[in-house]
């Protein structure tokens, strides 16, 4: 199954989210995770990864690409089960804003405080948020690895103000209290394989990984055709037309 069903479409509507159970299968997540591992961070000793800090000092490390290429990570975001996902959820013609990979080293990884991606975005050029991210869980992801968490529904209060903190781009306080009393706290925690599909105006966050095991996570991002940037403010989000290809079609890349 590609696209969402009437059932998902109309959970996403309502709580802006659904949780895809099983997108890739385990040994698709075998040869994307292990590539990724071994790549990832030999350029990371490297010094070719960024690294964002929280609060507490701990830090993630992130991976973001400008195109989707013809190698594993663009042919993922490429791949027709992800394409097909955001299409349904942006309800338009879409292409391919960003690809990145988020990586909680164990007992290391740090958080991320509550925000929506449209947040930034907006800044971006973005005028409408008819964006959306899917997050595939290449390890087991849980509340002591620092699972994703979201406030469900919380889609529908539109974009709040953000502010700068530390290296993170942050929602208000206020508005956050508001929103914290009102609305479903949810821990989004996946197994590897599994895919988070949310709308870019979703109040997410996650913990630190407190744990000795790895919390690695590939996020794609999507925009609408029509709500391409109207200025250049970064090397990605800018339209690029988006091929898509068949589903596995990663596993064959080196």
């Amino acid at each position: 199954m590609l696209a969402m069903t009437r059932h998902e479409a109309e959970l996403y509507a309502r709580d802006g989210y659904i949780i895809r159970r099983g997108l890739l299968g385990a040994g698709e997540v075998a040869n994307f995770r292990d590539h990724a591992r071994k790549q990832l961070e030999e350029e990371q000793s490297k010094g070719g990864v960024m690294s964002k800090g929280d609060r507490e000092g701990k830090t993630t490390l992130l991976k973001m690409w400008t195109k989707a290429e013809d190698d594993k990570y663009g042919l993922l975001a490429r791949d027709e089960r992800m394409v097909d996902l955001a299409e349904d959820a942006v309800g338009k013609p879409i292409y391919l804003y960003s690809h990145k990979m988020t990586m909680k080293q164990p007992n290391e990884g740090g958080a991320w405080e509550w925000h929506q991606d449209f947040g930034y975005w907006y800044n971006y050029g973005c005028l409408a948020p008819e964006m959306m991210s899917i997050y595939v869980a290449l390890d087991k992801a849980t509340r002591e690895n620092g699972c994703l968490q979201v406030l469900k529904g919380t889609h529908k209060l539109g974009r709040l103000n953000h502010i700068r903190e530390n290296d993170q781009t942050n929602v208000e306080q206020e508005h956050l209290e508001a929103a914290l009393k009102r609305f479903e706290h949810v821990y989004v925690e996946m197994e590897a394989g599994d895919a988070l599909v949310f709308d870019g105006n979703l109040l997410h966050r996650s913990d630190a990984n407190r744990s000795d095991t790895y919390r690695w996570g590939y996020i794609c991002s999507y925009n609408a055709v029509e709500n391409a940037p109207f200025k250049k403010v970064r090397e990605y989000g800018n339209y690029e037309q988006l091929r898509k290809v068949p589903a596995g079609s990663f596993q064959q890349a080196s």
